[in-house]
């Protein structure tokens, strides 16, 4: 086998270490993302990659949205709850839990995928059965989502958006009611938070230099922080352009990115800026309630407390809450129609048409239903008016990029 020497001298040791952590966090990177080495080994033998049942597409049918749900140790009940909260047959699914879990964690959650009837009627929910380290504030966070998004592409590249949640995440519709708002919306469209102005972004330094082990290790680890820092380049002013970008822009902004704090909140907000062809599709609002949008401290959940407040924002999605929370309940109960461990119904499966095969398993929905039709209630319809409203406001102001 032939090897190299990393020639140091007449270099400063500190930045011939720093160079060479460099050159190994890049080609981390490049590993995950680089399609041709995705190995549908890394996904569980349980998933399917074709779907078994053919959806219809094109104008006046819904879109097809592609869900990345992922979580840490103790969370995959909180996941798969998520996953059935969100479930329709027209979606894909990508299940994926990092280092922090078990083996048999992750496998308990691809048996419960593979177990239950619905999602292997329609083979649309996969689960990631390796795992890896994800540091939130490195690097490594921003190749976890796009090595997802690599993944759903290669096993079904027929999705229009990608949207990624949280184990702690939850709807505050039901999918007939995204997918009905959705179907009238241009799919080049992307939405995005750019205007987020808490603390943690005041105080990040762009110039400072970090590198993240994790991108390259089996656990989780600090990030390091070098004494050197940087220029920021002149050019620094989706998913599937993110990861077969036909130029070099995503790669060159990734290089810069891989060694800089919270990189998830500023690479792909980036990206979409400097590319002439997506920088006037953005739309910003991701759809998202999110306390650490107003305060930045991590403990805090939300709970009965917050429900009035998050139902008057109309968005889609709210974080954080905690695992068995009252307020879940109560969003079951309420907006979904759901129960305690079943789907939520529509025109795909509507609630008469279920059965409890035993006590304390899921009620399944009949698989005869119509899952190119969709029968929004009230969210959705008021989603659909605020999203008119907000792609109306994007033609009066079209650069949405600010400098």
């Amino acid at each position: 086998m032939r090897t190299s020497k990393f020639q140091c001298r007449g270099l400063d040791y500190r930045l011939c270490l720093l160079t060479f952590a460099i050159c190994l966090l890049l080609f981390g990177t490049v590993s995950r993302l680089n399609i041709s080495n995705v190995s549908y080994a890394t996904v569980t033998k349980l998933q399917h990659f074709n779907p078994k049942r053919v959806i219809s597409k094109g104008k006046g049918y819904p879109p097809v949205l592609a869900y990345w749900i992922f979580g840490t140790k103790g969370e995959s009940k909180k996941a798969l709850r998520l996953l059935k909260a969100v479930y329709h047959p027209r979606n894909q699914y990508l299940l994926q839990l990092d280092d922090g879990s078990s083996e048999s964690e992750r496998m308990d959650l691809a048996l419960s995928v593979k177990s239950h009837q619905v999602f292997e009627a329609f083979g649309n929910v996969n689960v990631i059965g390796k795992s890896y380290a994800i540091n939130r504030m490195g690097s490594s966070a921003l190749s976890a989502p796009l090595h997802a998004a690599a993944l759903l592409l290669k096993m079904n590249p027929d999705w229009d958006w990608f949207i990624t949640l949280s184990a702690s995440d939850y709807p505050l519709m039901t999918q007939d009611d995204m997918l009905h708002a959705f179907t009238f919306l241009p799919t080049y469209l992307n939405f995005i938070h750019y205007t987020n102005k808490t603390v943690r972004n005041q105080q990040r330094d762009m110039n400072q230099i970090v590198v993240d082990p994790s991108l390259h290790n089996e656990k989780s680890s600090s990030l390091f922080f070098a004494v050197e820092s940087r220029e920021t380049p002149d050019a620094l002013r989706y998913f599937k352009y993110c990861v077969n970008g036909w130029d070099n822009l995503p790669r060159k902004l990734l290089m810069f990115f891989t060694n800089v704090v919270y990189p998830l909140e500023s690479y792909f907000h980036t990206v979409l800026c400097n590319s002439p062809e997506f920088q006037n599709t953005t739309v910003d609002n991701n759809l998202i309630y999110s306390l650490f949008d107003t305060d930045p401290s991590e403990s805090q959940l939300l709970d009965l407390s917050h429900y009035d407040t998050m139902l008057e924002t109309g968005a889609a999605f709210a974080r954080p809450f905690g695992e068995g929370d009252l307020v879940l309940e109560k969003i079951d109960d309420l907006i979904l129609n759901r129960s305690s461990n079943g789907l939520v119904p529509g025109e795909w499966c509507s609630s008469n048409q279920t059965t409890k095969i035993s006590e304390g398993e899921e009620e399944l929905c009949s698989l005869s239903g119509n899952i190119d039709a969709v029968n929004p209630g009230p969210f959705g319809i008021r989603l659909k008016t605020l999203l008119a409203e907000i792609v109306n406001s994007r033609r009066s102001r079209p650069r949405q990029c600010q400098g």
